[in-house]
């Protein structure tokens, strides 16, 4: 990916929003859930439509930091596990655990970590 990603101010507001802070849809707020989504694989369609009220933007916001969270845990369950296995001559095992993550991964970010890793397996 060509530009720079930092999730943390998207964390951040998922943290208060969660916490019982209402959503403001500023212009600030608004452009950081779009960018957001976009680097998380929500269309771009959707993401526009969701930020046309709280309540969309605030769902879009809690499936944003879904996609971080559980695409991280995804991630770095398959990278230990295929490093684990490679080290163990187990190279199908390995490929089939980054293969696995690729089937069902929607962030980029974390899909082209993945395929870097399986590249690195052959």
């Amino acid at each position: 990916m060509a530009e720079s990603i930092d999730w943390d101010p998207v964390r951040e507001l998922a943290r208060r929003v969660e916490a019982g802070e209402a959503l403001s849809l500023t212009a600030e707020v608004r452009a950081l859930l779009l960018r957001s989504a976009r680097e998380v694989g929500i269309p771009e369609e959707d993401a526009h439509a969701a930020v046309a009220g709280v309540a969309t933007a605030t769902a879009l916001l809690h499936e944003t930091r879904r996609r971080i969270r559980d695409g991280s845990q995804r991630l770095m369950r398959a990278l230990t596990g295929a490093r684990r296995l490679r080290d163990a001559g187990d190279a199908a095992g390995a490929r089939a655990l980054l293969e696995d993550v690729l089937a069902v991964e929607q962030v980029p970010l974390y899909r082209e970590q993945a395929e870097l890793a399986l590249e690195d397996l052959e």
